[in-house]
């Protein structure tokens, strides 16, 4: 029986790159508590969102055991902090006035559940922001953009022009890390349309 991809998210972004590789999946999000814990550190949240999303879903899933599910959440990060979707445009301003000028971490986890078997993966790539003016922030809330975002951009849309320069995965910052999937999802037996006669359905 060929195992079925399940991606435990309704993220545009997300099933926009899994479907880049070349996989068919379907989506089934996980209602988790996103809350940070207590002295909880970036890198142990954004591993921890993945680990139960996948988890979660997987359990919900669990008379199909042919599932593999896979999980995956994104966290801005600058000196340490966690930095939330905006609330309103005095915090989209809080945020990006935050970043300007200033070289912050983008971390993605990502995570797969099946039969009781998971693994996880955390990438880290840091990104470097232009100086921005008031200005450019208040104009940039109003395109609609940064609102669900968290760190308040997306790279992938209007922001990009704010980006000088990113050292690590372009994908990740997106939202999915293309090759550490690819890489992730060969270990579960699962493989894209380019790289493999299987199909799944």
């Amino acid at each position: 029986m060929n195992k079925k991809l399940v991606l435990a998210s309704q993220s545009p972004r997300r099933k926009e790159l899994l479907a880049q590789l070349g996989y068919q999946f379907c989506c089934h999000p996980a209602d988790i508590d996103e809350s940070v814990n207590s002295k909880e550190d970036p890198l142990a949240y954004v591993r921890r969102m993945a680990e139960e999303k996948a988890t979660v879903t997987a359990i919900q899933l669990e008379q199909l055991t042919e599932n593999v599910v896979l999980g995956s959440d994104t966290c801005v990060v600058i000196n340490g902090k966690i930095l939330a979707k905006p609330e309103d445009l005095n915090d989209c301003i809080a945020i990006l006035s935050l970043l300007s000028g200033q070289k912050h971490q983008v971390l993605t986890a990502i995570a797969l559940s099946t039969n009781g078997r998971l693994i996880s993966e955390v990438i880290c790539t840091d990104v470097y922001f232009k100086s921005l003016t008031e200005n450019e922030i208040v104009a940039y809330w109003h395109t609609g953009e940064p609102q669900d975002k968290a760190g308040a951009y997306g790279i992938q849309g209007i922001a990009g022009q704010f980006i000088r320069r990113i050292e690590g995965s372009y994908s990740a910052v997106v939202g999915l890390p293309l090759f550490e999937t690819a890489q992730l999802l060969a270990r579960f037996d699962i493989f894209s349309s380019i790289n493999s006669s299987k199909t799944f359905k």
